[in-house]
């Protein structure tokens, strides 16, 4: 398949919705299927220019921070790009974030001025009304807008330039030790996010993605924003992810591709919906591919996916620090490796030694990425700026990966989340591929918990299938036949649901700390 790509030279955000809303102003953008309401690029450009225009009513200017906290819908989607449009830097707020980390992040993001929902109102103003300083606070709907404060007129959009330099985004990492550091991204950034995704899966005009995760979080911003955006594409945006009303929205609205992540996989596998079998693969015989990111997909749930659906899933790898998608497997018919993230789509890698050398192929090391998606700092820590990026533009990954001979990239582990036991390393990832292919386990993480004999002991934490009868047992037992005694769990501890990021990934320190005041461990 032929990309019709439109490639920006070094330019904006604001340039990009310019050039679309001028050469396809008909074309769909954006679908919310809650309301049945959509945007096509003219009306796009329309609406984030009213934005900008209360923007500067509200004495917002370009250069500042606009937070907002709330769930997907129109007004998220609107307040994310007006704000990129007018040259303001978007930061948004993760809603699952506890209350402390909220109070650091709207002081340390210096924001003037946050839009929430009334579901968060309450958390957005309990962290606010700790700070030195006032912040505005501003509630909307997600599907109908902000309530301006009384009597605010929109001011005519001022005249300005947004290069590709300029700042445009600060996200917050989950923080799950010590303070969430922000990774701030340009504009350039961004649009390399975006065009890296639609290169890589060679996206076209004629292609709508399918957008169910927050837009709190890099995969929703760059991948199924960013990458239509950039290749004039369009996207459908529900409220939140819904397994019951997934395929529909794939159906209805005509969707060619989806990102999502491993749960978001195994939660649709282990959901028997009306159609099945035969019937199910033609009715999803139109979606050209899923694309899984955010944490590392369990081969086995991978090949059960596409044996249910008949729709191939494309493993990719990316990171908040670099605007997203870095690896990604080629596109069907071409080789794609199960456990692999894949290969290099606009990025340069490298795997290197803890001296710094480059390692061959086979050998493991720390991954190491370079391109024009690598942030550009994180934000007030030129001390973590430092030690992530090298002068020659480099950046650290901190995750432990070793290339094949082909060129794939295989994920090993993080380097703060080995196992360490009894001097062997062990990675986490291998023994949650092993409980994902049991077929009662939808959810799984292994942790490192402190062992006065080896140093650390292997546990793991799972979610199981609604009514499955699965003894702590006879997971050991599976574990043990498939990984052999050091790796195999010591304990299983059986969970309503892991504690997960806005991607979906588990968050291994949460569950250790949830461990401990279930005092489990």
């Amino acid at each position: 398949m032929n990309s019709t790509l439109y490639t920006p030279p070094a330019q904006s955000i604001r340039a990009v919705i310019e050039h679309f809303a001028a050469s396809q102003p008909a074309q769909v953008f954006v679908r919310f299927p809650e309301t049945g309401e959509q945007l096509t690029y003219a009306q796009l450009l329309e609406e984030v220019r009213l934005y900008v225009g209360y923007f500067a009513a509200l004495d917002v200017k370009r250069g500042d921070t606009v937070s907002f906290m709330m769930g997907n819908g129109k007004t998220t989607l609107l307040l994310f790009l007006a704000s990129l449009y007018a040259g303001c830097v978007s930061s948004p707020l993760n809603p699952a974030a506890g209350p402390d980390q909220i109070e650091y992040v709207l002081d340390h993001s210096d924001t003037p001025i946050v839009f929430t929902s009334e579901a968060f109102s309450e958390q957005v103003k309990a962290a606010a009304g700790q700070l030195e300083r006032s912040v505005e606070i501003i509630l909307c709907d997600v599907d109908k807008g902000p309530v301006w404060p009384a009597g605010t007129v929109p001011a005519q959009t001022p005249t300005l330039t947004v290069e590709a330099g300029d700042d445009g985004l600060l996200m917050y990492t989950s923080g799950t030790t010590g303070r969430p550091k922000g990774v701030i991204l340009t504009h350039k950034n961004l649009l390399a996010g975006g065009m890296n995704t639609a290169v890589a899966h060679e996206l076209s005009a004629a292609d709508r993605a399918l957008c169910v995760l927050p837009l709190c979080h890099i995969n929703a911003q760059c991948v199924t924003v960013m990458a239509p955006l950039a290749s004039g594409g369009s996207l459908v945006m529900p409220h939140s992810f819904s397994v019951s009303s997934f395929w529909g929205w794939v159906t209805d609205h005509g969707v060619s591709w989806f990102s999502v992540v491993p749960t978001i996989i195994s939660y649709l596998m282990h959901h028997e919906g009306p159609l099945s079998g035969d019937a199910l693969k033609d009715a999803l015989k139109d979606v050209r591919f899923g694309r899984s990111a955010s944490a590392a997909l369990p081969p086995a749930l991978h090949a059960g996916f596409e044996e249910k659906f008949g729709i191939p899933i494309v493993e990719t790898m990316g990171l908040t620090e670099t605007s997203a998608q870095i690896l990604s497997n080629p596109m069907p018919p071409k080789t794609n490796k199960y456990g692999s993230p894949g290969i290099a789509f606009g990025t340069e890698i490298k795997v290197i030694d803890d001296q710094g050398r480059e390692q061959p192929a086979g050998e493991e090391g720390e991954l190491m990425v370079k391109g024009d998606c690598v942030m550009r700092c994180y934000y007030k820590n030129p001390e973590a700026s430092a030690e992530a990026l090298e002068s020659d533009g480099w950046l650290h990954t901190g995750d432990l990966a070793r290339l094949d001979e082909d060129g794939f990239v295989f994920i090993t582990g993080r380097l703060k989340e080995l196992i360490i036991k009894g001097g062997e390393n062990i990675a986490p990832r291998e023994i949650d591929d092993v409980l994902y292919s049991h077929p009662k386990v939808i959810e799984a993480g292994a942790v490192g918990v402190d062992d006065e004999h080896y140093g650390q002991e292997v546990v793991a934490c799972v979610v199981t299938r609604e009514a499955a009868s699965v003894s702590a047992d006879e997971l050991i037992d599976f574990c043990r036949d498939k990984l052999g005694k050091i790796k195999t769990p010591k304990q299983i501890f059986f969970f309503d649901d892991l504690p997960k990021g806005p991607s979906g990934k588990v968050q291994r320190l949460k569950l250790v700390d949830q461990l401990k005041a279930r005092q489990s461990i």
